[in-house]
């Protein structure tokens, strides 16, 4: 059963903001494999609680491991997608991509994109933001 994000329980078919990330994500990785990243991760979680959350993580053609945000809105309203990752959001990302780094004895060259999918318009920011 799906869940909308009051109490009920979403209708079958019924679109929610959950679906809709995924759509953005899926959207985001198309995008960004037709540019030559591959997949590495989707949806990377930090263990335990209070952690952070990096939607895509992607190897570029040049080694570099690619942690990308995916922000979703329908319109430009509120500053539109971009106006959504503040510093807060930031300094999760980062926690998270650190979490993940400690994975490899030698960490490769690193970067934080941005991609905004605003209705049917896709915009990528290549190193938006970085770790310092």
């Amino acid at each position: 059963m799906v869940k909308s994000s009051g109490d009920k329980p979403a209708e079958p078919g019924q679109i929610t903001t959950k679906r809709l990330g995924d759509e953005a994500e899926s959207a985001a990785q198309a995008y960004l494999a037709k540019a030559g990243l591959k997949l590495v991760e989707r949806n990377y979680r930090t263990p335990g609680r209070g952690g952070g959350e990096i939607d895509l993580i992607m190897h570029d053609a040049d080694g570099t491991l690619v942690f990308v945000e995916v922000r979703r809105r329908a319109g430009p309203s509120h500053g539109g997608a971009a106006a959504s990752i503040g510093s807060v959001k930031q300094q999760r990302i980062i926690f998270a991509a650190r979490s993940y780094l400690t994975r490899f004895a030698s960490p490769p060259p690193c970067r934080f994109d941005v991609v905004l999918v605003e209705g049917a318009a896709i915009e990528w920011l290549r190193a938006a933001f970085d770790a310092s």
